[in-house]
């Protein structure tokens, strides 16, 4: 057995920790979106904000958000979850909250990019040993999807 880090618990267990917090508030935002603001209403407030094709781009993020947020917590297809919802604070960043400035309480976009950067940071180390990706798919799928 080497060294690495794939077989050291530490890592492992804060990726774990990374995957959870971040897949929560991912699969949150999304299930906002759709129960509590409803789709009609998240597709509203979209074209509110001016994001194009507000009719199409609400239930999308919406279901990106609820269905990668809790694959995130499970550790299940991390790499390119990751990149999904990486892409999509990256949108929200540029298209509503960069004009605002830095600070979330302004409407600013820190906390799209602290998501934006825990997503992307998932999809280059992957998952961790403690997640669906590592106890299944490792060795049995290629590295860009576990």
């Amino acid at each position: 057995m080497t060294n690495t880090t794939a077989h050291r618990p530490a890592p492992s267990l804060g990726l774990l920790i990374l995957r959870v917090v971040t897949g929560a508030i991912f699969a949150a935002h999304g299930a906002q979106k759709i129960f509590e603001y409803t789709i009609p209403g998240t597709i509203g407030s979209f074209a509110g904000m001016g994001v194009p094709f507000a009719e199409i781009a609400a239930p999308v993020v919406a279901f990106v958000e609820l269905i990668g947020g809790i694959l995130l917590m499970l550790g299940l297809f991390t790499r390119p979850v990751g990149v999904v919802l990486a892409i999509d604070m990256l949108v929200a960043l540029v298209l509503v909250h960069l004009p605002a400035g830095l600070w979330v309480g302004e409407g600013g976009y820190e906390f799209v990019a602290v998501l934006g950067a825990a997503a992307l940071a998932l999809a280059l180390t992957g998952a961790g040993r403690f997640s669906i990706d590592g106890a299944v798919l490792r060795g049995r799928a290629p590295a860009w999807l576990a």
